[in-house]
């Protein structure tokens, strides 16, 4: 990788002028040592919370050590003390390993703590709820989320019951829901005219830096206060790898970094949320987030040349349009967006386990046609491809 305007050996230097000290004993390094604490990351208010979190977020469905996980030590020091989980995370772990790793080192007050819940009713969301806090070892939760929500009705006066008690009584601090799928432009117009959401995680990436629709709500929603957080901001691309190669030839950001920093240069957006499972990924992200000089002409217009030439490899998760076409319960979206795990994010064994978990008959569509569905696509992502390689891949 070529060098950046602060390096990764920058970062990683303990000996750096920025003040302020970290006890290291915190860390699990040792009793009494205290080191220098390392550049932090920048922070933003998250919308009518009125709190500063940092631009880069820990995502929690990443592999974590139930011990004491290293990499949620190391985004520590960096000012990431952000860390995202929710109730399905690594079957159930990852709550428990985020858990364990504050306790150890006895950072509660230091951190911030985002759980989700995949029961949409009141009250199966609350006996999530409560399940996360003890799983957590806390005793209230920063921000809880809806998790994975794409249908406004969920949004209920008898779920804002269920939360304004749970805030009453000091059990979590904000609200709000996490969106993927077919919807976000409408959930986020709702979490507008929503008072008591405070923040919205949801579905955002260069690719989407030309949607009318979605542009409209997300200035709706931010004039609205809501928090917003970007999730899946690399996007899909499930097999471009010779433009990758030529992206990163035009700067000194790969085109990961890249995407990441085009995200954090959206004002309207307080954080960028990533899934950092390894030590490398979380050093180059940090470095990208901590360096203020904005991408270069060439790096912007070969970011968007790159997001047009791999579009039709893209799913935005539009499955209402089709999956209209297909008269059979196949789950598009979702099928695409495992198989991006598994490609783009290197994660094929959480793929195999989400499409496993889908609805037998969602996973017997190797008999159906999909010319319609192609033909419904706005992108033209050649759904049949994708869902036959799908079929051998995650199967």
């Amino acid at each position: 990788m070529k060098k950046h305007s602060i390096s990764r050996r920058k970062i990683l230097s303990s000996a750096t002028t920025t003040g302020g000290l970290v006890l290291a004993s915190s860390l699990g390094v040792g009793p009494g040592k205290v080191e220098a604490a390392p550049l932090q990351v920048p922070r933003r208010v998250l919308g009518k919370t009125g709190e500063k979190i940092p631009v880069l977020v820990m995502g929690g469905s990443v592999p974590l050590d139930p011990r004491f996980d290293p990499k949620l030590a190391e985004a520590f020091k960096y000012g990431v003390n952000y860390y995202d989980a929710a109730d399905c995370y690594g079957n159930g772990t990852v709550e428990r390993s985020i858990g364990a790793f504050h306790t150890r080192a006895n950072l509660r007050s230091k951190i911030w703590l985002t759980s989700k819940s995949d029961e949409h009713d009141p009250k199966g969301f609350e006996e999530t709820f409560r399940e996360s806090l003890e799983k957590l070892q806390t005793d209230y939760i920063d921000m809880y989320y809806l998790h994975g929500l794409n249908d406004p009705s969920k949004i209920t006066d008898d779920l804002k019951v269920v939360v304004d008690r749970l805030k009453k009584e000091k059990k979590v601090k904000y609200f709000g829901f996490s969106c993927h799928g077919s919807r976000v432009a409408e959930l986020l117009e709702l979490a507008a005219k929503t008072p008591w959401i405070d923040s919205v995680m949801f579905r955002y990436n260069f690719r989407q830096y030309g949607n009318t629709e979605l542009n409209k709500a997300i200035d709706n929603a931010h004039k609205a206060k809501v928090g917003l957080i970007a999730m899946k901001t690399q996007g899909s691309a499930v097999s471009f790898e010779t433009e990758v190669e030529k992206f990163k030839q035009t700067g000194k950001w790969n085109k990961y970094q890249a995407v990441v920093k085009a995200v954090i240069a959206d004002e309207r957006i307080t954080a960028a949320i990533s899934d950092m499972d390894n030590l490398d990924k979380l050093h180059e992200n940090v470095a990208a987030a901590l360096d203020k000089t904005k991408l270069t002409r060439a790096e912007v217009q070969e970011l968007y040349r790159y997001a047009s030439a791999t579009r039709h490899l893209a799913c935005d998760g539009c499955d209402h349009l089709c999956g209209a076409a297909v008269e059979a319960p196949v789950q598009i979206g979702n099928t695409l967006r495992y198989l991006m795990y598994h490609d783009a994010y290197g994660r094929p064994e959480l793929a195999r386990d989400l499409f496993r978990a889908l609805p037998e008959e969602a996973r017997n569509f190797a008999h159906l046609d999909f010319r319609k569905a192609a033909a419904a696509c706005p992108h033209g992502v050649d759904i049949a491809g994708h869902l036959k390689r799908a079929a051998q891949v995650l199967a």
